[in-house]
């Protein structure tokens, strides 16, 4: 099976792309890696040198999130339908619903819902896109009325499409996946978080607020400025800023306590990867962290620096408590293995594809 898969180098759908790949790569499947957005790095570019049945090719296509408008994603659906053709695709993959609108029919199309503007929007400002962004929400819509099958990463954020979009068509919870740290080391009395800071969603502003109020130090890594974003001023936090995924893995394996107020979070690779190693998880209270992690974490309301702050001294002060909360965190990232994802979205690509065969 060829698949063509498109992915963005900006943030979490590459590690996704990727890390899926590579177990499909051992499934058998052939992926190409078509990047949209900003080219890769030479780093993610050799990374995907050194995966078995796995090719990149960047195509300098959009993504709808950095678009001014409809029409600067017009050449999205044709040059993707050619670069399937050319090289001989079985299915596309597509990582945003939206690059699947006006798609031409003959090769069967997979969608990922791992966000969109029109359900950030509803968690973040509490209200539908105001009329000048109504375009992404129907070239969304569009996309996910052509696509053969549409993933989902939660139950939650599958509840939130569908209340955005109406029924999805072919729905499948497929949760995100990890590889298992192959190396541990002693905790240290720090608190980590990661993200893209720039996203209100991520809720920045009250990371500085929890970090103005703990006496144990606050680690931030990640972007602070994105497109047509402005920086936000930290006071209290350690900005680390961009760290390399190792680098990132590297402040994980210390850190006591990991921690995420995110108002919109459909997935979070960040929390499992800290999950996964051992760190003690602090959580904003919205249902996609309630499915997941419930038993696993600490929960409080996204706007409650105190509540955070008030857990994290608490857990510091609990080492017993501390390390059983990342005992549980780590058992439970156990359930989201590469090579149990892989096999599931084989199965979707097996159920398109024979969906997709004319009756005889």
């Amino acid at each position: 099976m060829r698949v063509l898969m498109t992915i963005d180098a900006v943030g979490g759908v590459w590690r996704y792309g990727v890390d899926l790949a590579r177990g499909l790569g051992a499934e058998g499947i052939i992926c190409q890696l078509a990047v949209c957005g900003p080219a890769p790095s030479l780093a993610q570019q050799q990374e995907c040198c050194e995966l078995r049945n796995v090719s990149l090719a960047w195509t300098g296509l959009p993504l709808d999130w950095m678009a001014g408008d409809a029409n600067a994603l017009d050449d999205v659906a044709g040059t993707l339908a050619a670069m399937a053709s050319d090289w001989g695709a079985d299915l596309l993959h597509l990582n945003l619903p939206s690059q699947a609108a006006d798609l031409p029919g003959a090769v069967p199309v997979v969608v990922t819902a791992h966000s969109c503007l029109a359900t950030w929007w509803r968690a973040v400002k509490g209200s539908d896109l105001p009329q000048d962004l109504r375009w992404q929400w129907e070239l969304t819509a569009r996309g996910l009325r052509r696509a053969d099958a549409v993933l989902v990463p939660t139950a939650s954020h599958g509840m939130a499409m569908v209340s955005t979009y109406g029924a999805l068509k072919h729905p499948y919870i497929v949760a995100n996946a990890t590889a298992r740290p192959d190396t541990t080391c002693a905790k240290q009395l720090f608190v980590f978080a990661a993200g893209r800071w720039w996203d209100e969603g991520k809720n920045v502003a009250t990371v500085d607020a929890v970090a103005r109020l703990l006496r144990w130090p606050l680690l931030l890594a990640g972007a602070l400025e994105g497109p047509n974003v402005p920086t936000f001023d930290l006071h209290h936090a350690q900005v680390l800023g961009p760290l390399t995924p190792e680098a990132t893995r590297e402040q994980m394996r210390g850190a006591a306590i990991f921690f995420s107020p995110a108002m919109y979070e459909p997935f979070a690779l960040a929390v499992l990867e800290a999950a996964a190693h051992g760190c003690a998880l602090v959580l904003s209270d919205i249902p996609t962290f309630r499915e997941l992690w419930s038993d696993a974490a600490l929960f409080i309301a996204p706007s409650d620096a105190a509540g955070f702050a008030a857990a994290i001294d608490r857990l510091m002060n609990a080492p017993s408590e501390r390390q059983a909360l990342g005992q549980r965190a780590a058992m439970r990232a156990r359930n989201f293995a590469i090579g149990r994802q892989a096999k599931q979205v084989r199965q979707v690509y097996s159920t398109a594809l024979a969906a997709a065969v004319p009756a005889a």
